[in-house]
C-alpha cells in the first residue's frame, strides 16, 4: 500500500466534461499541485451518496481556501457514471474521476475484492497530494467512515 512520503504511481484517470472523455495522467493531474484525492467502493452507494461526497461537496469551498487546488473524487466505476453521481450530487468543485479497470486503485495497494457486490474495488480512503508526493493518508478500517471524511481532512489541511 502506498505510504506517505511516496510519490503517486503513474497510471491513467477517466473524467467525462463538457468536452467529452478526457484521459489524465496521473504524473500531469498531480504535478505542480495540492490536491485532496478521496476513493469510494462505488457511485451511487448509500454511504457514498449519503455522506462521504456530500460532505466534500459542502466543504468545498473551505478545503480551497487552505490552498489546495484540486478536490477528486475516484471510484473503480466508468467516467459516465462518475459523471452522472456528480451531477446527481451537485459536485461541481469536485473532479469526478472513473478508474474503470481499478489500475489506480491497485497500483496503490487500496483495492479489496467485494465478490458478489461488485468485484476488485476500492478501499474507502482520502489523501493529500502535494506535488505528486502523498502528505496525507487517511485510509478507513471495513465498516467504518471517520478517517476519510471531509470534515477530517479539512482538520487536518487547515
Amino acid at each position: 500500500m502506498i505510504q506517505k512520503g511516496q510519490t503517486i504511481p503513474a497510471t491513467t484517470l477517466s473524467e467525462l466534461g463538457e468536452e467529452g472523455m478526457v484521459t489524465h495522467n496521473t504524473d500531469e493531474l498531480f504535478a505542480n499541485k495540492r490536491v485532496v484525492l478521496f476513493a469510494v467502493p462505488g457511485a451511487f452507494t448509500p454511504t457514498c451518496s449519503e455522506a462521504h461526497l456530500p460532505g466534500y461537496v459542502v466543504l468545498a469551498d473551505e478545503i480551497k481556501a487552505t490552498g489546495i487546488d484540486i478536490i477528486a473524487c475516484v471510484s473503480v466505476n466508468d467516467a459516465f457514471v462518475m459523471q452522472a453521481w456528480g451531477e446527481a450530487q451537485n459536485a461541481t468543485e469536485i473532479m469526478m474521476l472513473g478508474d474503470g479497470d481499478a489500475s489506480f486503485t491497485k497500483a496503490l495497494g487500496l483495492e479489496m475484492d467485494t465478490a458478489t457486490f461488485g468485484g476488485v474495488r476500492s478501499q474507502r480512503y482520502a489523501m493529500v497530494i502535494e506535488n505528486g508526493v502523498v502528505t496525507q493518508l487517511n485510509v478507513e478500517e471495513p465498516q467504518q467512515f471517520e478517517a476519510s471524511k471531509a470534515e477530517t481532512i479539512l482538520a487536518a489541511i487547515k
